[in-house]
């Protein structure tokens, strides 16, 4: 327990002292909102929400915000584990330890994100149910915090790996939307990461409730990647010392 405890907090510590993300996560949210419901705001009316299309942007927004920030924490999790976390291994530390406190950082920081993104969304829209809203923008960052770390597994590189995050949530996000531009998309889209969790968002931001379809859905989703991101971790730990450890 008390190696956990230290790993989550080295894990905190880092992410706080890199200004970038403190910013990304105090900043982000301000201009990714606003300037998505704008943007909508700007096109012809929506073909399923008519009547509040800024509204439905800024919702949006919120979701890409909180998708860009958990991804690429969950992208920086999976590098360092490659790197760092490899010799915590060689030093003791067992390798379920280590995997506990990447997840239990991503959660962390998911909360905080999707709290900083939903503060923004509740004074900018009326909001109808605030904690289901709270709860399904934390769950979007779940799994792309999850999906980043999938991400850095394939392509261990930050650079390149924060682009493929940033534009795997701006598709994502444009397509499970209701943008009239896309309003032709394949049935397929329903399956995209974002899709139920938007889905939630909009039913719990306007009508004040949900379907548990969507949610059951989105449980199970998250189920699938956790079982990904932990035989990746424990495939990326094998080769230093053992997950058995």
């Amino acid at each position: 327990m008390n190696r956990f405890v230290v790993g989550v907090r080295a894990n905190l510590q880092t992410f706080v002292r890199t200004p970038l993300n403190v910013v990304l996560a105090l900043v982000l949210p301000l201009v990714v909102i606003e300037g998505w419901g704008q943007a909508m705001a700007g096109l012809p009316s929506m073909p399923t929400v008519e009547g509040i299309p800024l509204d439905l942007g800024r919702l949006l927004g919120a979701i890409f915000g909180v998708a860009i920030i958990t991804g690429l924490m969950g992208l920086v999790q999976m590098i360092s584990a490659r790197e760092a976390d490899r010799r915590l291994v060689q030093t003791g530390y067992a390798p379920r330890t280590l995997l506990a406190t990447r997840l239990a950082t991503l959660a962390g920081v998911t909360i905080v994100v999707a709290g900083v993104n939903f503060g923004v969304l509740w004074l900018t829209i009326d909001v109808e149910a605030p904690l289901f809203v709270f709860a399904f923008l934390a769950l979007a960052g779940v799994v792309y915090a999850f999906l980043g770390a999938l991400v850095g597994a394939v392509l261990p590189r930050l650079f390149e790996g924060s682009l493929v995050v940033v534009f795997l949530a701006m598709m994502d996000v444009f397509l499970s939307g209701d943008s009239p531009l896309a309003a032709d998309v394949p049935d397929f889209v329903q399956y995209f990461p974002l899709y139920h969790p938007k889905e939630l968002l909009q039913s719990a931001a306007f009508d004040g409730t949900f379907a548990a379809g969507d949610l059951a859905f989105v449980g199970g989703y998250l189920l699938v990647l956790l079982v990904l991101v932990t035989a990746v971790f424990g495939a990326t730990m094998r080769t230093a010392g053992g997950w058995s450890a």
